[in-house]
């Protein structure tokens, strides 16, 4: 089966309620700004007649030929397909940011707001019904991942160009590639929490994530429906060790906590988003990226229950650096206030 067909019955299946008003790739729209690009350079442009006859010409006699279209970049095309793909990515990611955060608030809530989900679900396994919702989320990211990546593989191939892959590039850089979200590395993180230590009791669809704990790498791994496999790295670029009290800036590189703040030069008790705005991510060098910083509860949470021993020493090495810090900057306001 095609993908568009696959993508269409997705947008309408089970699914399609709890995700009503999030937005997705118009991947059939764009492919007729493709055809429709196609074929007005070939009616235009004599080059691109000729090359469609010998196209033609090769595909009876069972031969391969470069596309049709043998420029670079449309002016046209590219402001009607890039412009809208840029927005609807940009929406996607916010509306998957936005339902994960909410599911896994709600995954460490209690009290009245847990009691009001368990009566909207009839009294059902309030675990299992957060588990089907995250299962919803991850197939929304990661099927119009997919549609990205096709329909700007199709684009360079009707122009024979390379400007969809630079799309890609450009995304990244604007931080909305989507799975590259830190989010998916928390909901990740969630599957793992609800099913213990044994990831192969994990279901038909939560053993696409699994997690490698060791001296040696720590990663967690997804594995799409398409087979292909995505590696995120646990390991905190500045210590060179399993991240601890995990935060991911904006850019979506993940640090410990402490190492972020010994970075941005802040006190641990202050917290990042005490950071000045022209602080940089270590790795990537963006700016402004410390205010919209994320604390990856789950992904603690899952280190925790897999590294106990790892967790209790750099728990202790934290607080014992924060009490320090803490006395340190208090008699120094004191001496201040008392003028020497």
């Amino acid at each position: 089966m095609k993908f568009g067909e696959t993508f269409t019955e997705y947008l309408h299946g089970e699914q399609e309620r709890f995700l009503h008003k999030c937005s997705h790739v118009e991947y059939k729209r764009l492919k007729k700004v493709l055809k429709s690009c196609r074929n007005c350079r070939t009616i235009e442009s004599p080059s691109c007649v000729k090359t469609e006859v010998l196209e033609s010409n090769a595909e009876e006699e069972g031969k391969v030929i470069s596309p049709c279209c043998q420029c670079a970049s449309c002016p046209l095309c590219d402001q009607k397909f890039f412009s809208e793909l840029m927005k609807e990515a940009s929406e996607i990611a916010g509306c998957f940011r936005t339902r994960v955060r909410n599911l896994l608030q709600l995954h460490v809530s209690s009290g009245l707001r847990r009691y009001m989900w368990y009566l909207q679900h009839c009294f059902k396994d309030d675990q299992q019904a957060m588990m089907q919702k995250g299962r919803i989320l991850m197939e929304y990211i990661s099927m119009n991942a997919i549609a990205i990546r096709k329909i700007l593989k199709k684009y360079d191939k009707v122009h024979s160009s390379v400007n969809g892959r630079n799309f890609k590039t450009k995304m990244r850089a604007q931080h909305i590639e989507l799975l590259q979200s830190p989010w998916l590395i928390e909901l990740g993180a969630f599957y793992l929490n609800s099913n213990g230590f044994d990831d192969s009791k994990s279901g038909e669809f939560s053993c696409h994530f699994s997690c490698e704990l060791n001296e040696s790498q720590s990663v967690m791994v997804l594995t799409l429906s398409d087979s292909v496999k995505l590696e995120y790295s646990l390991t905190c670029a500045i210590c060179l060790d399993t991240v601890f009290n995990p935060y991911a800036l904006g850019c979506g590189h993940l640090f410990c906590k402490a190492c972020l703040c010994s970075s941005a030069s802040i006190l641990l008790f202050q917290g990042l988003k005490s950071a000045q705005p022209e602080s940089k991510c270590p790795i990537c060098r963006s700016t402004g990226v410390y205010g919209e910083s994320v604390h990856m509860v789950e992904l603690d949470s899952l280190l925790k229950n897999r590294c106990k021993d790892y967790w209790k020493e750099r728990l202790q090495s934290e607080r014992a650096e924060m009490v320090k810090q803490s006395k340190e900057y208090w008699e120094s306001q004191t001496k201040i206030m008392i003028g020497y």
